[in-house]
């Protein structure tokens, strides 16, 4: 078997074919760090971390490359509003990030590139870009450069649009553009509204990278002119992925052999988003089922397929995970000498552009067999099946067994209880409050602190941390 992936570029499923023999250079499209990182956001971590494993346990050798972008205009907006600095508030959602991550069991990519500290290597793309005549510094002085997209015949072919159909690029002030299509490549700095951190030197004054530049760069940087699979959500195929395509490629650079999606988690048939206020966020999720369950959830679709989230079919999915765990819970002890392999099926099912739901079939069909020879004590056939089954969890990021699970799901499971807990003991002191009953309202609060809990009083409502000194 060969694995074949869809190509979005081409619209066809086409075999895998990786520019050297045993290695793969992988880029994804990671997420601007400005709020808390909900299920939609994992999932395309999730689907290109199976794409990672996939291809590592077929014998290659890979390079996974996923940026963040850690300076834009939503980041701008966001700390302005929170009455913080830009890179504090990236900072701590970038944490809140890793932790989501980690708690899911997405392996950490070969590097994480971040847009601030590549500053250097996107200036000289830019020029580049000028030299070559397909961008140009705006004349209005405000110290933009925008990528010209007429000077490129091939603009719209990733997305398979025409120039004349496109809706103007709403990424700067369209006085300095020649074209209101034309895309910015470096965003002068706006002293009135921005801090003065947010801003590099570069020929044309101060001023920042625009968004799609700076994956166009650090691909560049990390895997070169030219690289197997460029990966993100189906979102961004338009206008950051045409762009990025069309700037590298004007740039002399073969860019991405393949280019790869996931589709959405929805909600009400909507993008989940932050701004539809309809998101799930990833803590809040694993306070009801663990890590490994919502990863089940997320790997029993098909990458390209849009899941309708709910907490029904979550929940179904968290039931289906562990009968899988309980038929492994009561084999181990059974079991004799086993070793992993992975059958046939399984494996016609991943190399078939990464056909998930096939593949969680075929482990289902095989705890089912496992069940059976379980009933009739130790056997070779039981062995086997015990291995098949091991393997294809190992493949998907689920077995029960990995240390990841040891660790990241107990940690949020804990962080749920103690909240309930303490938010009960609040609840209990602002009664005593309200009944004026202050020595009870202050035992309460003693017996919190006592516990390595700090209360801190808001407009909004008391809120706690661990304190330094707890356990």
């Amino acid at each position: 078997m060969t694995l074949r992936l869809h190509d979005t570029a081409t619209r066809t499923t086409r075999d895998f074919v990786p520019l050297v023999p045993g290695r793969a250079g992988i880029y994804v499209c990671g997420l601007t760090v400005q709020s808390e990182p909900h299920v939609g956001h994992v999932r395309s971590a999730v689907n290109f971390d199976v794409l990672r494993r996939w291809l590592s346990a077929t014998g290659h050798e890979v390079d996974f490359i996923r940026n963040v972008t850690d300076i834009d205009d939503k980041i701008l907006t966001k700390s302005a509003e929170q009455g913080v600095h830009w890179y504090a508030l990236a900072a701590a959602m970038k944490r809140e990030l890793d932790r989501a991550l980690a708690a899911i069991n997405v392996l950490p990519p070969t590097y994480e590139p971040g847009a601030t500290g590549h500053v250097p290597e996107i200036i000289e793309l830019t020029e580049q870009l000028i030299e070559r005549g397909h961008a140009y510094a705006a004349e209005d002085g405000s110290g933009d450069v925008y990528f010209d997209v007429r000077s490129w015949p091939a603009y719209g072919e990733l997305t398979r649009q025409k120039v004349e159909d496109m809706e103007p690029a709403g990424d700067a002030d369209p006085r300095g553009k020649r074209d209101p299509r034309d895309f910015a490549l470096w965003k002068g700095y706006k002293k009135a509204s921005e801090p003065a951190t947010a801003a590099w030197p570069s020929p044309w004054g101060p001023g920042r990278p625009g968004w799609h530049i700076e994956c166009s760069a650090m691909a560049g940087k990390y895997l070169g002119p030219a690289f197997d699979i460029h990966g993100g959500g189906v979102d961004l195929r338009f206008p950051h992925h045409e762009n990025e395509q069309a700037q590298s490629r004007a740039a002399g650079r073969p860019f991405a052999s393949y280019w790869l999606h996931n589709a959405w988690i929805t909600t009400a048939g909507e993008k989940m988003s932050k701004s539809l206020g309809n998101s799930m966020l990833v803590p809040s999720v694993l306070q009801r089922v663990r890590g490994v369950e919502l990863r089940y959830y997320m790997v029993a679709a098909h990458y390209r397929s849009h899941v309708e989230f709910s907490f029904e079919a979550l929940d179904e999915a968290a039931k289906a995970y562990r009968r899988i765990e309980d038929f492994l819970d009561r084999a181990a002890p059974v079991v004799g000498t086993w070793f992993a392999s992975l059958p046939d099926a399984f494996v016609a099912a991943m190399d078939d552009d990464l056909g998930t739901p096939a593949a969680v079939a075929v482990i289902h069909d095989a705890v089912r067999e496992g069940n059976r020879l379980l009933a009739a004590g130790p056997s070779d056939a039981l062995g086997q099946t015990f291995g098949e089954v091991i393997a294809m969890l190992d493949v998907l990021g689920l077995n029960p067994a990995d240390e990841a699970w040891q660790t990241a799901g107990d940690d949020d499971r804990l962080t749920g209880v103690v909240d309930a807990l303490v938010k009960g003991l609040l609840a209990e002191r602002a009664a005593a409050r309200e009944a004026r009953d202050w020595a009870r309202a202050d035992a309460i609060r003693d017996q919190i602190k006592a516990a390595g809990v700090e209360v801190e009083d808001t407009p909004t409502g008391p809120k706690w941390t661990l304190g330094s000194g707890s356990v």
